[in-house]
């Protein structure tokens, strides 16, 4: 039996970094390889300016990481991951989890779980009480996937889409 791709990926360990800016192509290709990401991020070759300045911003804060996960030296996976302190729960931090991806050929191998086991870790290292997340209806695969990673629907969350002013 010849081993698949999903069995030589597990076979290896991803490891885990903060994104440099030559990483951008690779990062916003998996944002947009999905039917939702697809409708939203650039389709060229030559990325937009106002990538850049965004992993600048990213970047440049110490309350934001992005973070990719790669295998054999390529990147598989990325998410962002910001820590936003709260007056509630006595002045507490949480972590939140943004633009979760992992390549088509990475996934069912792991690399999602070790991602998120990376970043709960940092969060708590930074002393986070919770770390949430959202997750479009549109994407019941990663619900399921959440979901067994012990994180609860306790809280319907809403989104305003704002048009830029001119």
């Amino acid at each position: 039996d010849r081993p698949t791709t999903v069995d030589r990926v597990s076979a290896m360990e991803p490891i885990f970094r903060e994104a440099t800016e030559a990483d951008l192509p690779v990062i916003v290709s998996l944002l947009a390889n999905d039917p939702l990401g697809a409708l939203r991020e650039g389709g060229s070759d030559v990325l937009v300016p106002s990538y850049y300045d965004a992993f600048r911003a990213i970047s440049g804060d110490p309350n934001h990481e992005l973070i990719v996960a790669s295998l054999g030296g390529a990147v598989v996976g990325v998410l962002q991951l910001s820590f936003i302190p709260h007056l509630t729960y006595e002045g507490g931090w949480r972590a939140q989890i943004e633009g979760v991806r992992v390549a088509e050929e990475s996934r069912s191998g792991g690399v999602g779980k070790s991602l998120f086991e990376h970043a709960i870790s940092q969060a708590r290292r930074k002393g986070c009480h919770l770390v949430q997340l959202t997750t479009d209806r549109r994407r019941p695969e990663a619900l399921r996937f959440y979901l067994s990673l012990g994180f609860e629907g306790t809280h319907d969350g809403l989104k305003l889409h704002l048009e830029a002013e001119s």
